[in-house]
């Protein structure tokens, strides 16, 4: 009705001022620690108790057009506040990556960037007017970017991103089986180097939670409480131009390099979340994760929201076909459902993968 086209356009400009108030204060606190910056004087003494909050949001780096004058160009042209989407394909996943930018279109969004890795992703780039960059001759990025299945080109992103970062551009990284249903730059928080959608499928599990391991044996002390999460999933995150980012695109690339048969996501998460401790020493970057029910994974969607008839409610900002394989048909569904309001869309699908 006319009624909820107007309360959703007007909680949608609130979210959109809401961003960017949140982006004003993380660049003042940027500043305010960029000023203490090699000094020995404190800039803030510690307020009274339980006032005090730690920066957690990192300066920018120094952005340097000469890494990449021919992106640089690109972004200038194409990138919104600094901000883009940013999706690396190859010929092997056409079909998926024309609903992926198809989905983008449909929302109104203009800033988002395919990365070819090969000359016909690029022409069929150019021939559906869509932003798209190919990478200058790289013997060991293009033999896999040619060739490589899924886990191969995922792997290449890490490195194909240092570029974007040292331009002075935030991304936020996209898989191509993910489809888009609002804006994602209105609904992000902007004040961590990465922020990333969760492989988790409850609050508990995307979230955090104190996981109690029983030793009987050990009697009195048979309770050991360790500290759980889901992992990070290196499909969808936004990354900002600092250096503890860059540190991590780095420390990823080079372990895929020197272990091959790893997945890129598993080394993701480990450097992200590993501490330092005896003979290694963690990175130091800082981390939000996105909320589960907007930046919805497939198996949140078809174990929990489909079966609820309050959930089934919420429009998501994007969905992530992650837990499932059989991708498009999928893909197709949650289109019908979301877009086109088909209400039994989702209903033949089992939970999982047969």
């Amino acid at each position: 009705s006319e009624e909820v086209t107007n309360l959703q356009s007007q909680l949608a400009s609130l979210e959109r001022k809401n961003a960017d108030f949140r982006k004003q204060i993380n660049e003042l606190s940027m500043k305010l620690q960029m000023a203490g910056q090699g000094k020995n004087q404190a800039l803030y003494s510690a307020g009274p108790f339980g006032t005090v909050k730690a920066l957690r949001t990192n300066p920018t780096v120094m952005p340097d057009e000469s890494t990449n004058p021919r992106l640089a160009k690109i972004l200038q042209q194409v990138a919104v506040k600094k901000e883009i989407i940013v999706a690396v394909a190859n010929s092997n996943v056409k079909q998926t990556l024309e609903m992926w930018f198809t989905n983008i279109k449909r929302v109104g969004i203009t800033n988002y960037l395919v990365v070819a890795l090969d000359d016909s992703i690029e022409n069929f780039c150019k021939s559906k007017d869509v932003p798209v960059y190919r990478r200058d001759p790289d013997e060991g990025i293009d033999s896999i970017g040619k060739t490589g299945g899924n886990h191969a080109v995922s792997a290449l992103k890490f490195r194909i991103l240092r570029e974007f970062l040292q331009l002075g551009y935030s991304v936020l990284l996209s898989d191509i089986d993910i489809m888009f249903f609002q804006n994602p730059f209105d609904h992000l928080y902007g004040d961590s180097d990465i922020e990333s959608m969760s492989d988790g499928h409850d609050n508990m599990t995307a979230y955090g939670f104190n996981d109690v391991f029983d030793e009987p044996s050990m009697g009195w002390a048979r309770y050991a409480h360790t500290m759980r999460i889901w992992v990070f999933n290196s499909g969808f995150f936004f990354i900002r131009p600092t250096i503890p980012s860059i540190e991590l695109l780095d420390r990823v690339a080079g372990r895929l390099s020197r272990e091959p048969k790893s997945w890129d996501q598993a080394v993701f998460n480990e450097e992200l979340f590993f501490p330092s401790h005896p003979g290694y020493e963690g990175l130091h970057a800082s981390k939000r994760t996105m909320d589960i029910y907007l930046f919805m994974n497939s198996k949140v969607l078809f174990k929990t929201v489909r079966k609820s008839a309050q959930l089934r409610k919420l429009k998501p900002v994007i969905v992530h076909l992650n837990y499932h394989p059989d991708k498009e048909a999928r893909m197709k569904a949650v289109i019908e459902f979301y877009v086109n309001g088909k209400q039994n869309a989702l209903d033949h699908f089992p939970d999982g993968s047969e």
